[in-house]
């Protein structure tokens, strides 16, 4: 039962998360940021996580606590969910296209956070989304998941697309690195003993 779920309260926001790593990629999030609720359905649906998100946050200030809050819940979640990460994958990788745009994003489980962010959005905005809060999200993601997350933009132009097939190519390699390996009959995946 690789589930979890996690609340998180400031003075800021609130943020309730429910996973489900062994879903079908059904989703129902809701934070009150449109194109990031869009996101996370992406998120979701690619990396076959079932996921619900609920998020109440002062949005009458701007988006950022929201969004980055809510990386973090989802990162908790996952390591939460993944336990002691015996007979899993561990490493996961997607080269995406979405028109214009071609992501890469390489991940490892490792329990050692790390980010490496070669994305450039040329708009400050994405609808009323600010862009720069894509590279929070996964921040907060990879920094309370314990991933080495590494994301390049190879070729694009439109913000919404990088931004969209960011979210994909991080699913797809997710949902990779999270998957039993059927070799490993419940090992670990490390020659260290524990991740």
């Amino acid at each position: 039962m690789r589930k979890a779920r996690i609340t998180r309260t400031t003075k800021e926001t609130a943020i309730e998360v429910e996973i489900d790593l062994d879903g079908t990629g059904t989703y129902d999030n809701r934070t009150g940021v449109g194109f990031f609720d869009h996101m996370l359905d992406q998120l979701s649906r690619h990396s076959m996580i079932d996921m619900t998100i609920r998020a109440e946050g002062d949005l009458h200030i701007d988006d950022h606590h929201t969004v980055e809050d809510t990386g973090i819940a989802l990162g908790q979640a996952l390591r939460e969910a993944l336990g002691d990460k015996a007979g899993i994958l561990r490493y996961g990788a997607c080269l995406l296209p979405m028109d214009d745009a071609l992501v890469r994003a390489a991940l490892d489980l490792s329990g050692r956070p790390y980010l490496v962010w070669n994305l450039a959005l040329a708009t400050p905005k994405i609808g009323t989304f600010d862009s720069e809060l894509v590279r929070e999200f996964f921040q907060a993601l990879a920094t309370h998941g314990g991933i080495t997350l590494h994301v390049d933009a190879l070729h694009g132009f439109n913000a919404h697309h990088l931004a969209e097939a960011t979210f994909k190519a991080v699913a797809r390699a997710l949902r990779q690195a999270v998957e039993a390996d059927p070799r490993a009959a419940g090992a670990l995946p490390s020659t260290k003993g524990a991740l």
